[in-house]
C-alpha cells in the first residue's frame, strides 16, 4: 500500500508502523468476527468494510470467523444471513472459520492453565461472585474456592465437561488478581456449564468458552496479525494479552488488538438485542424489514452495496464515538441510484385527466429515455391515450403565480409527450374534483422535430395511461424512530420513540414496462423518489418499496419543529 496515495487513518498507521518495525507483509492477516446471534446491521457494515478493505489494500487474506460460543442464542439462520450480507457487500473471505472449530484446543489450553495453577473451578453462585468481585474503587475478595488443589480442579473441570453438573453449579475462572484496577482482570470466567445444542457441534459439549477466552486464542490459532474491534473492547485488551501470554510461541505471529469508535447512525438503533426486541415484539415484520438498520433490511429497501461502502468510506475510522446523521447515508444512496436507476413514470396519488380533443380509441407509443446519466443512452416505449392519471398535487383549480404545474387556463408539458392546457373540472356532490378536462397541442409531441414540439412551457408533469397502467402496492417508509438518538436517554425505553408513521401502504399506478421487473430492481419514479421491487412482488401483484426521496426533506421538518 502506498502511503503517498492517501492520508492514513490511525488503523492504517498502526499497520504501517508494524511493517516498518519488522513485521513481514506476508504475515498480515485480518478477520471479521461476528457472533451468529442476529442479523448484521449498518455498524457491522463499517467493520466489514474496514477489515476487508485492509485486506484489499495490503493484498492480505481476511478470515470470516463466527464467534459461536453461546449456543443458547445462535442459529444457522444467522450464519447464513451473515455470509450472504458479506458477499452482497462485495467481499470474499480467505477462510471460513468458527470458534467451535477450536473447542478442543481451547479446552486443552484450559487444562494447561489449571496445571500451572492459573485457573480454578469456582462453585459460588453468580450473585456471590458479583459481590466478592468488588467495585472499581474497592478491591475484590478471593473466592473461597481459589485455593483448591490442582488435582481437585482438574477433576471438577473434567466432570463439568462430561456433563455431570447442572448449569450454574460451577465455572472455571482464570487466577489473575482480585485487586486489579481493571475489573475484567479480577479472575474472569473462562468456561461455564451449558446443556445446550450447538448448531455445529451438536451435543458434544456441556461447557462453552467465554468470548474473552475464545476470541484472542482464535485470533492466535488463525495467525491474525491485527484484531480490530470497537471501542467498548478497550478494557478487554489487557485480558486479551494476558490470555495470549499463557500460550504464545515466539516463533509465531502474536495478534495485536486495537480499537476504533463505533459510528452510530441517527434515528436508528444498532444493538442486536434491541433489534431482536423489535422483531419479537412485532414492531417490525422481520429482521429484513426495510425500516431496520440491518444490512438485509437496507438491501430489501433498495439501498445498494456501493452506497453502503461509500458511506463507510465517507465516515471513516475514528477514535471517538460519534452520531452520524442518517441523511449522509441517504446522500450516498441517492448518489449511486442516480447513476444506475432507470427513470420511469408512476402516479401514487392519482386523479383522472381527460384530453377532450384526443381521438377516441387512439393510442400511441412514445419514446422515453431510461437514464440521462448513461454513457450510451437507451430508450423504452411508453403508451399514451386519451385518459391519463396524474398526481393530484400537480393540479390546482386556482393557483398562485409560482405554481408551475397544471391549472385552468395554463399549459404544462406531459413528460415525453404533449403540451396540454387545463380547461375544466368535474366535481362530485361534495365538491371534490374527480376529473380534469384539458386539450392538447397536437403538434407539440416531444422529439417530433416540429417547431411546436420545441415550444417552452414552465411546467412538466408525469403521467400514466389509464388503459395501460399497472396497479402496484407501494410501501412508503420513513425513519423508524422520531428521536435522532433513541438510545440517548437511558431513562426512556427506546421503543417510546418508534415512529407510528414509519410505514404507509398506498395503491399507485405504474407504466407497463415495470410489469416484468424483478426483486431488487431499482427505479426512479420521476419527481417522486427512488424505489425498488420488493420480494413480495409478483406478476399478479407488483410491490415497490420507497428507498429514498429525491432530496432530503427530513431536516427541514425537524427544523420547523
Amino acid at each position: 500500500m502506498s502511503t503517498e496515495e492517501k492520508s492514513l487513518n490511525f488503523i492504517e498507521q498502526i499497520i504501517e508502523d508494524d511493517l516498518k518495525n519488522g513485521l513481514s507483509n506476508d504475515k498480515l492477516r485480518f478477520r471479521f468476527p461476528p457472533e451468529p446471534n442476529g442479523y448484521l446491521h449498518i455498524g457491522h457494515a463499517s467493520a466489514i468494510c474496514l477489515n476487508f478493505g485492509l485486506g484489499i489494500d495490503y493484498k492480505a487474506p481476511v478470515n470470516l470467523r463466527f464467534d459461536d460460543t453461546n449456543p443458547s442464542k445462535e442459529e444457522q439462520e444467522f450464519v447464513d444471513a451473515i455470509k450472504k450480507d458479506v458477499e452482497w457487500l462485495g467481499y470474499s473471505w480467505d477462510k471460513e472459520c468458527y470458534a467451535s472449530d477450536y473447542f478442543q484446543q481451547l479446552y486443552d489450553w484450559a487444562i494447561e492453565l489449571i496445571k500451572k495453577d492459573k485457573a480454578y473451578v469456582d462453585s459460588q453462585s453468580s450473585e456471590d461472585m458479583a459481590i466478592q468481585k468488588g467495585t472499581p474503587t474497592t478491591p475484590g475478595t478471593d473466592s473461597p474456592y481459589r485455593t483448591r488443589s490442582i488435582e481437585e480442579n482438574l477433576d471438577l473441570f473434567t466432570r463439568m465437561k462430561n456433563g455431570e453438573f447442572e448449569k450454574g453449579t460451577h465455572v472455571l475462572r482464570a487466577k489473575i488478581s482480585m485487586n486489579a484496577n481493571n475489573m475484567l482482570m479480577r479472575d474472569p470466567i473462562i468456561y461455564r456449564i451449558m446443556h445446550a445444542h450447538h448448531h455445529r457441534t451438536g451435543n458434544d459439549w456441556c461447557i462453552y468458552p467465554m468470548y474473552d477466552w475464545a476470541h484472542g486464542e482464535s485470533d492466535y490459532l488463525e495467525q491474525i496479525s491485527h484484531s480490530f474491534c470497537t471501542l467498548e473492547f478497550l478494557p478487554h485488551r489487557e485480558l486479551y494479552d494476558w490470555f495470549l501470554n499463557q500460550i504464545y510461541d515466539e516463533t509465531k505471529v502474536r495478534p495485536k488488538q486495537r480499537e476504533f469508535a463505533r459510528r452510530n447512525l441517527s434515528h436508528t438503533v444498532v444493538s442486536k438485542r434491541k433489534l431482536l426486541q423489535l422483531v419479537e415484539e412485532k414492531h417490525v415484520t422481520s429482521w429484513d424489514d426495510p425500516r431496520m438498520s440491518t444490512i438485509s433490511g437496507m438491501r430489501r429497501r433498495g439501498i445498494t452495496a456501493t452506497a453502503i461502502r461509500n458511506f463507510a468510506n465517507t465516515i471513516g475510522i475514528a477514535k471517538r464515538s460519534n452520531l452520524i446523521d442518517v441523511s449522509l447515508l441517504d446522500f450516498c444512496v441517492r448518489e449511486d441510484l442516480n447513476k444506475i436507476a432507470p427513470r420511469v413514470m408512476a402516479v401514487l396519488n392519482p386523479i383522472k385527466l381527460v384530453i377532450t380533443n384526443y381521438p377516441e380509441g387512439k393510442e400511441e407509443w412514445l419514446t422515453a429515455e431510461n437514464n440521462p446519466e448513461e454513457e450510451v443512452m437507451t430508450y423504452r416505449e411508453v403508451p399514451f391515450s386519451k385518459e391519463l392519471y396524474i398526481e393530484r398535487e400537480d393540479f390546482q383549480e386556482e393557483a398562485h403565480k409560482k405554481f408551475f404545474r397544471l391549472t385552468l387556463g395554463t399549459e404544462v408539458r406531459l413528460k415525453n409527450a404533449y403540451i396540454i392546457k387545463g380547461e375544466s373540472v368535474v366535481k362530485d356532490a361534495d365538491g371534490n374534483i374527480t376529473e380534469i378536462h384539458c386539450t392538447y397541442d397536437v403538434d407539440s409531441k416531444s422529439g417530433s422535430g416540429t417547431e411546436a414540439s420545441n415550444r417552452k412551457v414552465k411546467g412538466v408533469i408525469h403521467w400514466v395511461s389509464i388503459a395501460h397502467a399497472k396497479e402496484a402496492e407501494v410501501r412508503i417508509y420513513d425513519r423508524l424512530f422520531t428521536h435522532e438518538n433513541p438510545d440517548g436517554n437511558k431513562e426512556v425505553d427506546f421503543k417510546e420513540y418508534i415512529n407510528p408513521e414509519s410505514l404507509k401502504v398506498i395503491t399507485g399506478y405504474v407504466e407497463p414496462s415495470l410489469q416484468t421487473s424483478k426483486e431488487l430492481d431499482h427505479f426512479q419514479f420521476q419527481r417522486l423518489g427512488y424505489f425498488c421491487v420488493d420480494r413480495d412482488s409478483s406478476a399478479e401483484k407488483l410491490v415497490f418499496n420507497k428507498t429514498v426521496g429525491l432530496r432530503d426533506t427530513w431536516a427541514k421538518v425537524e427544523n420547523k419543529e
